[in-house]
């Protein structure tokens, strides 16, 4: 939200001045995102931003007139929201997180801390909508690296601890986390949950991180988010979002946080801290 806001204050917007933000958030309830976009539309709001496939899914539902930005999507055609990246031809345009693209590079960094890596534990959502691109990603690159995968399926905040068990039973050597609503919302009890098993994992955004979690490789959402206020921007002043082309990531981060590393007994390699955006001490 912060890095959204920062977006518009650099395009000349004042909350409460000049733009009027109505803040909405689903607390990882999936049921309450239908509700939003239904109040969204009722208000007759200018424009709809979404944070994320879920949301935008809900607010296409809603309305097929109103402009919707998506901060972020990891798969804006294969979820429907847009004809092409660079012809959208609907009301839904934004930005793309390239995460499905990602997979792959996670698990390489897996494989670069833990030389003997050959079971992952995979932690996604099977409703979220683009985990499917994802997965199939990861699956190519386990088969480059001979690393098998065990799929666990995370619905709802109680398959949480049902899943670290399940990787425990499977042997897995560390956990790949695919962020879903559910997941993002308990991300400090799978953080303690990682670290109490000796499990390394690695995660898509920061924010995991930054709550106790060990590594994480991907878009920087912040930036993506500070450049969802220029698309809000171009259709306040007349564009159509058929027009406004998807745009890509641009800013990546690694971030490591060495505390969670001590806690599990792990070194992590020189050069992938030489890689380093950010090293938490």
């Amino acid at each position: 939200m912060e890095g959204f806001r920062q977006g518009l204050r650099e395009l000349g917007y004042v909350e409460g001045k000049n733009i009027i933000i109505e803040w909405r958030s689903a607390e990882g309830k999936p049921e309450r995102r239908n509700e939003i976009a239904a109040d969204w539309a009722r208000l007759k709001v200018d424009i709809i931003v979404t944070g994320g496939p879920t949301t935008t899914s809900a607010a296409k539902e809603a309305t097929t007139t109103i402009p919707i930005v998506m901060a972020f999507d990891n798969d804006p055609v294969g979820n429907g929201f847009v004809a092409s990246l660079a012809r959208p031809g609907g009301n839904i345009t934004g930005l793309a997180t390239l995460s499905p693209e990602l997979s792959g590079k996670r698990l390489e960094l897996l494989k670069e801390i833990l030389p003997k890596l050959s079971r992952v534990a995979v932690l996604w959502t099977s409703t979220t909508p683009g985990t499917a691109q994802e997965l199939k990603e990861a699956e190519l690159a386990a088969g480059a690296f001979g690393v098998k995968l065990q799929y666990l399926d995370v619905r709802d905040p109680k398959d949480i601890e049902t899943a670290f068990r399940a990787a425990g039973k499977g042997r897995a050597d560390s956990v790949l986390v695919l962020t879903s609503p559910v997941i993002i919302s308990q991300r400090t009890q799978l953080a303690e949950l990682a670290v109490k098993r000796r499990l390394p994992a690695i995660y898509d955004r920061r924010e995991f991180v930054d709550d106790g979690g060990l590594i994480c490789y991907g878009t920087n959402f912040a930036d993506l988010s500070r450049r969802a206020a220029t698309y809000v921007d171009k259709i306040l002043k007349g564009a159509k979002p058929a027009d406004l082309p998807v745009e890509q990531p641009i800013k990546f981060e690694l971030v490591i946080n060495l505390k969670a590393a001590k806690q599990i007994g792990l070194t992590i390699p020189p050069n992938v801290l030489a890689r380093a955006d950010k090293v938490i001490k």
